[in-house]
C-alpha cells in the first residue's frame, strides 16, 4: 500500500528540477529511457517506486527498481540510465540528501547496542537495498507534508531523522554509520575524493593524497579502490573528462582550451581519451550535447 501512495505523491511533486518545498528532498520524474549518461552520484538516499535505473561505478553496476533503495556515502562519478520508463508509466523516485552532521548526530544519541556492529573493512560508496516497509512508510509520511504546509516546518524535520535513522540500523547501514564517524575509513576517503575534485586539473602523488588522509600508501589504496572502485588517478580521469564535457557545452568550438583547463597538455591524448570514455570524439559530442536535452543522470531514477 505504502508504494501506490508513494508513486501517487511522487506524480503530483515531481517538478523540472526534481526540488520541492522541503530542504534536501528530492522528486523525480522521467517519462523515457536515455543512452548512458555521466554525472556525478551526490550524497543521497534514493528510494525508487516505479520504473527502473542502471548505474556504473568503475566496473562495478548497480540495477534497481520500484520499493529497492541506492545509498550513495559519498559523491562519486557514475554513469545512469533509466532502463524503464514511458509517458503511462514514468520512472518516479524519490531522494533525500545525506548529511554526515545529521547521521552523526543519530550516533550520538543511540544507546548501546541500538545500531548493529560494524563489520570489517571501508564499504563500498554504493549499495542497493529492499526498502522495508518501515523506510517506505516515514518516505510516504514525509512527502504527504508536501500538502500540508502549517505543519512541514515542524514536523519535516523528524520525518527525515527517522528515515535516516531506518536506513542506519538497516541492511547498509554499516556505509551510512561511517559517513558520521570522523575518523571511519570512508570518511577518510571521502576527504581524499573533495581534495582531488578540487584539485582535479593538477598533477599529484598518490602518496602525498594517502598522506592527507592520514592512511598508509598500502590502505590507501585499498581503501580508496573499495569506496570507488577506481585507483585515485582513474578517479581523476574520469573527473577531468565529465568536467571538460560540461565545459565543452558552452564552449563547443575551444576543445583544445578546454583539454587544457581540465588539466591534459596533450590535445592528441585528450581527445582520445575523450572519445574512450564518451564514445565520441570532443568537438562531435560538443554537437550533440547542444541539441539534446536529458533529464538528470545521477543516482534518483
Amino acid at each position: 500500500m505504502s508504494l501506490d501512495e508513494l508513486r501517487t505523491l511522487l506524480a503530483r511533486h515531481a517538478r523540472p528540477d526534481w526540488t520541492t518545498a522541503i530542504d534536501g528532498v528530492l522528486v523525480s520524474k522521467v517519462d523515457r529511457p536515455d543512452p548512458p549518461a555521466p554525472s556525478m552520484s551526490g550524497m543521497v538516499l534514493a528510494v525508487i517506486a516505479q520504473g527502473s535505473k542502471r548505474l556504473a561505478l568503475g566496473d562495478r553496476v548497480y540495477a534497481y527498481g520500484p520499493g529497492q533503495y541506492l545509498v550513495a556515502s559519498v559523491d562519486l562519478p557514475v554513469t545512469g540510465q533509466f532502463t524503464q520508463a514511458d509517458p503511462e508509466q514514468p520512472a518516479l523516485g524519490f531522494g533525500l540528501t545525506l548529511e554526515p552532521s545529521a547521521v552523526a548526530e543519530l550516533l550520538l544519541r543511540a544507546g548501546p547496542g541500538d545500531t548493529p556492529s560494524a563489520g570489517g573493512g571501508v564499504p563500498s560508496g554504493i549499495a542497493v537495498s529492499e526498502a522495508s516497509a518501515a523506510l517506505l512508510d516515514a518516505v510516504v509520511r514525509l512527502l504527504r507534508l508536501l500538502d500540508e504546509p502549517r505543519d512541514r516546518a515542524v514536523l519535516a524535520p523528524l520525518v527525515k531523522r527517522e528515515i535516516l535513522w531506518r536506513v542506519i540500523t538497516g541492511e547498509q547501514g554499516a556505509t551510512v554509520r561511517q559517513l558520521g564517524l570522523a575518523d571511519s575509513g570512508l570518511s577518510h576517503i571521502s576527504r581524499a575524493v573533495r581534495w582531488i575534485r578540487e584539485h582535479y586539473a593538477e598533477p599529484f602523488r598518490v602518496e602525498d593524497v594517502a598522506r592527507r588522509s592520514g592512511m598508509s600508501v598500502s590502505a590507501f589504496y585499498r581503501n580508496f579502490q573499495a569506496v570507488t572502485a577506481m585507483s585515485p588517478i582513474q578517479f581523476q580521469k574520469q573527473i577531468r573528462l565529465q568536467e571538460a564535457r560540461l565545459l565543452l557545452a558552452t564552449h563547443p568550438n575551444d576543445v583544445t582550451g578546454v583539454g587544457q583547463r581540465v588539466g591534459y597538455d596533450n590535445p592528441s591524448q585528450f581527445s582520445r581519451e575523450y572519445r574512450r570514455q564518451f564514445g565520441a570524439p570532443p568537438s562531435q559530442d560538443a554537437a550533440r550535447l547542444r541539441s539534446t536535452v536529458r533529464a538528470p543522470a545521477g543516482v534518483l531514477p
